[in-house]
């Protein structure tokens, strides 16, 4: 894993622009089983896929940290919320709330475990989102995800081979 992580970047960066305009074609002609094919790509990743293997999300960004969040995990760490803020979260140029450190405070990374698991926020529950619905809406973000987690760049890649009449390949023999 540690070899597919030092080459995720370089792998993701090569078929970026591709990426990016597969996404801007299929939103120009999303097919309506869009969610239901991402659904099913999803599940065939993650049933070979086990992120504590990896754990380079936990390692590397931030997830968006919602009230609810913050309430929820205060209360699990036994920490009035303002001193959950204080010590763990900044806002960033978003205006939105992340950590202050990566990687993550709650990264056991002995194992890639989390601390907080049952309680993480719902960033982090969702991630890496390809099985969200409306997932048309999230492409920029799937894009910039596959420069983190070596499972949604399988994923994007096995989408444009599933479903390549709005691949850049094809279009460009039209």
């Amino acid at each position: 894993m540690e070899e597919r992580l030092k080459q995720l970047p370089k792998l993701a960066a090569e078929v970026e622009k591709e990426s990016k305009k597969y996404f801007a074609n299929l939103k120009r002609r999303t097919p309506k089983n869009l969610d239901y094919v991402m659904q099913e790509l999803h599940d065939k990743e993650f049933a070979k896929t086990d992120c504590l293997d990896c754990g380079n999300c936990c390692k590397t960004t931030s997830p968006i940290f919602i009230d609810k969040d913050i309430e929820r995990i205060s209360k699990h760490l036994k920490m009035k919320v303002s001193d959950f803020i204080n010590t763990y979260l900044e806002r960033d140029s978003d205006d939105f709330m992340v950590l202050k450190t990566a990687p993550c405070a709650f990264l056991d990374t002995s194992d890639n475990s989390c601390f907080i698991y049952d309680v993480r926020p719902k960033a982090c529950a969702e991630y890496p989102h390809t099985d969200r619905r409306k997932f048309i809406q999230i492409t920029d973000l799937t894009v910039a995800n596959t420069f983190v987690c070596p499972a949604t760049y399988n994923i994007v890649e096995a989408l444009k081979e599933r479903l390549p009449q709005v691949s850049n390949k094809k279009m460009r023999r039209k």
